[in-house]
């Protein structure tokens, strides 16, 4: 069993879908015992986000100050290996006997548990990357055009809690000031453009979730006329959202398509009265620029619109990084990688609103992520580490 392998079933086995502090204490225990980065414990809730920091580049001294002060010419101060250390619930076999541990365990070239594919095990790998980068190596052979290799660079390791739960964990991390010019997001990217291939995801879909609350007058089913039926007032609401176009954009080359659809509708009391409110919930996936104009429906009498989430959607801003981070992909695998699109919403979303360039690249593949027999493939894994490393010795 290599150390990546032995790693990822460490940190799987430690349950984090309630709390992930456990979790978080091997990650930052790990960090300061195999590194001399300055890592940081916050206070976001779930158990606080675990941040470590190191500098990069010929010029750096070991040691961990931040050269993001000291950048003029224009290259990126600092780069992120970015996860999240929460997971969904696991089903009821992915328990060990004891109730509390979570099963690991290897078949097929491949590691089985709650967390393998989304994302523990993308985070044993960037942990090593992180580690093993060589603090001197930073320019020589630097994929980044902006860079004259003369200045030092930072590399970040973050892993947030709360993804699973809106992204609580990066928002914190955000709101408290955190902001790496370029980020590579761990969540998956593997076997979109054929099985088995480490791709690089240069966008994904963000989600806005809302309802639609519509209030009438209740009245005796007899005297229907008496009343304002909120249903059919929200019938005539749902009408407006079917006739909205969801927008469309192009991130890079490659096209990328909103969506918008009812995903269910709740109203009446009793079958001989006139229901006073009804509720319609709309499910939109979003990309970046314009938004489905969904406050048209609030127009109509008794009608309003209530947003209650809005996962930001993701598109990479500079060709120059997602082709270098496909390069390094390219390096490390046999197979020919591609730049792809997610459909999911990830942490990336809430980093590239904060004006971070970023690229999702992931050992998940696509229907992995939350099911009762998630797993991941270790070539992927490895792959992954590789590429983590490779992107911040050749873009640092």
């Amino acid at each position: 069993m290599d150390e990546l392998e032995s790693l990822t079933r460490d940190l799987v086995a430690i349950p984090s879908h309630d709390d992930e502090t456990a979790v978080g204490d091997r990650i930052e225990g790990w960090l300061r015992e195999h590194t001399d980065a300055r890592v940081v414990r916050d206070d976001a809730p779930g158990g606080g986000n675990v941040i470590a920091r190191r500098t990069i580049g010929p010029e750096s001294p070991s040691g961990n100050a931040s050269p993001a002060d000291e950048r003029d010419d224009g290259a990126p101060a600092s780069l992120a290996l970015v996860g999240h250390h929460d997971v969904v619930a696991p089903a009821d076999d992915q328990l060990a006997d004891d109730g509390e541990s979570y099963v690991v365990s290897e078949s097929d070239g491949r590691l089985h548990g709650r967390g393998t594919a989304d994302m523990t095990g993308a985070l044993a790998a960037m942990l090593l990357a992180f580690r093993d980068v060589d603090e001197r190596r930073g320019s020589g052979g630097s994929r980044n055009p902006a860079n004259s290799g003369e200045a030092a660079g930072e590399l970040v390791f973050a892993s947030f809690t709360g993804e699973e739960a809106g992204g609580v964990g990066a928002r914190h991390a955000i709101d408290a000031g955190f902001a790496p010019d370029y980020a590579v997001v761990g969540e998956g990217s593997t076997g979109y453009s054929a099985p088995g291939t480490v791709d690089v995801a240069v966008a994904h879909k963000g989600r806005r979730g809302s309802r639609l609350d519509v209030a009438g007058t209740a009245a005796h089913a007899s005297e229907p006329e008496s009343g304002e039926n909120a249903v059919y007032r929200a019938c005539d609401a749902v009408d407006v959202v079917r006739e909205l176009s969801a927008p469309e954009t192009e991130v890079l080359g490659h096209a990328l398509a909103g969506s918008l659809a009812v995903t269910g509708i709740d109203g009446g009391s009793a079958w001989n009265v006139v229901p006073d409110a009804c509720e319609v919930t709309v499910d939109e996936r979003t990309v970046s620029g314009e938004r489905a104009p969904l406050a048209r429906a609030a127009d109509l009498p008794g009608v309003e619109w209530v947003v209650e989430q809005d996962l930001p959607p993701m598109a990479c801003d500079d060709a120059a990084y997602a082709d270098a981070v496909e390069a390094s992909l390219g390096d490390v695998q046999e197979a020919a990688p591609e730049q792809v699109v997610k459909p999911h919403a990830t942490d990336a979303g809430w980093l590239a609103d904060a004006g971070t360039t970023c690229v999702v690249v992931g050992p998940a593949e696509p229907g992995e992520a939350h099911t009762d027999a998630e797993s991941v493939s270790l070539d992927a894994l490895r792959t992954c580490r590789d590429a983590y490393r490779d992107v911040a010795e050749t873009w640092l």
